[in-house]
């Protein structure tokens, strides 16, 4: 089943009659007895086939005139991840309504970004997903107010605003309509989730501590190490201690707890962001702590700390595609969950791209440190927030080869940051192929540059850097090759088979490697990462 295609009556029911939870999130049943629309997995009593209607999205549910069931919540799980694989219109729209385009420029300012017109661009979602743009936000704008009614002592006025909504009459209506209640009676628990609304959290200042949803299993441990090894000084700050016991009267184990604290940089301002991956994380979800500036940025913040976290990855579906291959079934086994890291600011991305071409993970960052350390902005928290494209346009090529970057990488990275700022988007609505295309036609930038971008800064989950040397050489150890004769070519078909995933695939070599599963030398293993110049 996947959103371009009619629902398969058949298969949904099925799923809903076994309450398979592997279609939460890909799936919604309405049920027109009811007026009310499930996750497949809910604990109700299975309605009969001829009272289901099913959708793909929940705003296409909403605009079906439905409202969201109380008991399964399905408002609250993560939305498909079948979107994000398809390049055309109505993904790209899809990914820029959830990374709040319409929030902040309108659907005009969306239509503008997918480069149609609002009335196309209007036709196309009814017809694909079953909703308008205007009502897709609307069911985003709700699902943030609803987590904030459960999880925090915000007053009504102020979630309005933090959730995007422009004014609180607005937010009553939608929030009736999608849930069928007052936004007052809903935070008004019922007895089933008494136990979330007791551990609502009030803000202290301008700092609100919220869960993330996510679907499990999530490999927390796998994430941490991807971001500290790349951990930028000034930038970002992993941390990571061993606790002896979790809780010492019921005996569980103890475990590792590990954390992430970084700036974003916002429209209102600086966000001080702290992510906590403790041993005795509550499946299903991820703390974070925001320091904001002000509330109207915490839409957009949290939008960019799912996609740096990857929390609407399926990892069901990704780990079943991917162990059908001989070779990456024990790889995905002992990661289960394993998420690729995305990035909170696509140009920082893609900086640390070219910074890392030729140099070691541990070059790059001493650069990266540098960088941020000369032209940075300001932050909180000790911590500074990194240079904007117009910033490191202004500086010039020879200004750069001070932090220690050779002519070439200076000037390859002048240019990149010039594309930027001219208009070169690196946001998820853009159209991928004419990203790539437009950086490969930047002397300095390469194949793998490019793809590593499109992997971490576009969020496509179906690339593979087929020039990355420790990819081949991991995927060839695995396949009994010879290195020499694991070149690009035939990397990139080996590959194939792991469609649509091939960048989770990639993923699941690296962190082998990193763990020193998989040596790929004899004399010495290679951090994973850039390991080839691209030439200038």
């Amino acid at each position: 089943m996947t959103p371009s295609s009619p629902v398969d009556a058949v298969t949904a029911y099925r799923a809903i009659s076994s309450r398979d939870p592997r279609y939460d999130g890909r799936l919604y049943v309405g049920v027109v007895s009811t007026g009310i629309y499930c996750r497949p997995s809910c604990p109700a009593r299975t309605p009969r086939p001829e009272n289901c209607t099913y959708f793909t999205a929940a705003a296409a549910a909403v605009a079906a005139g439905f409202r969201a069931c109380r008991r399964c919540r399905p408002d609250a799980l993560p939305g498909s991840r079948d979107w994000d694989v398809r390049s055309d219109l109505a993904a790209r729209a899809l990914r820029g309504i959830a990374a709040g385009v319409v929030d902040t420029s309108g659907v005009r300012g969306l239509a503008d970004a997918v480069h149609v017109s609002e009335r196309h661009l209007h036709r196309v979602l009814v017809e694909q997903v079953g909703a308008t743009p205007v009502q897709l936000a609307r069911t985003r704008r709700s699902q943030l107010a609803r987590m904030l009614l459960d999880q925090t002592t915000l007053s009504m006025a102020d979630i309005a605003f933090a959730a995007g909504f422009s004014s609180v009459r607005q937010f009553n209506e939608v929030m009736r309509e999608q849930f069928g209640a007052a936004p007052s009676t809903l935070r008004r628990a019922p007895r089933s989730s008494r136990g979330e609304a007791e551990g609502r959290v009030p803000p202290t200042g301008a700092t609100v501590t919220l869960r993330l949803r996510c679907t499990e299993p999530f490999d927390a441990a796998g994430w941490w190490d991807h971001v500290a090894h790349r951990a930028v000084p000034g930038l970002e700050l992993a941390e990571s201690d061993r606790v002896d016991r979790v809780d010492g009267e019921s005996g569980v184990e103890g475990g590792t707890n590990r954390s992430v604290r970084r700036v974003v940089r916002a429209p209102g301002g600086p966000v001080e962001v702290g992510i906590t991956l403790a041993a005795d994380r509550p499946p299903g979800a991820v703390p974070v702590r925001l320091t904001l500036t002000t509330l109207g940025d915490l839409a957009p913040t949290v939008a960019r700390l799912r996609r740096w976290l990857d929390l609407d990855a399926d990892p069901h579906a990704i780990d079943e595609a991917l162990s059908a291959d001989a070779l990456l079934a024990p790889l995905v086994g002992a990661r289960p969950g394993l998420r690729v890291a995305g990035t909170v600011d696509p140009f920082e991305l893609a900086v640390k791209a070219v910074l890392g071409q030729q140099v070691s993970t541990v070059g790059a960052r001493t650069l990266a440190a540098r960088l941020v350390a000369a032209w940075g902005g300001p932050g909180l928290g000790g911590l500074a927030t990194f240079p904007t494209p117009g910033r490191l346009a202004g500086v010039g090529p020879d200004a750069l080869r001070t932090i220690g970057l050779t002519g070439a990488r200076a000037t390859t990275l002048h240019r990149v940051a010039t594309a930027v700022a001219s208009g070169l988007t690196l946001r998820p609505e853009a159209d991928r192929a004419e990203v790539r295309a437009s950086l490969l036609a930047l002397p300095g930038v390469g194949p793998w540059t490019a793809d590593y971008i499109a992997l971490r800064a576009l969020g496509d989950p179906d690339v593979f850097p087929a020039g990355d040397l420790v990819l081949r050489r991991a995927l060839g150890a695995l396949d009994g090759r010879d290195p020499r004769t694991a070149d690009q070519g035939w990397a990139a078909r080996r590959a194939t088979a792991w469609q649509p995933w091939r960048g989770y695939g990639a993923q699941h070599l690296w962190s082998a490697v990193a763990a020193g599963d998989i040596v790929i030398s004899p004399a010495r293993r290679p951090t994973p990462g850039p390991t080839r110049e691209e030439t200038p």
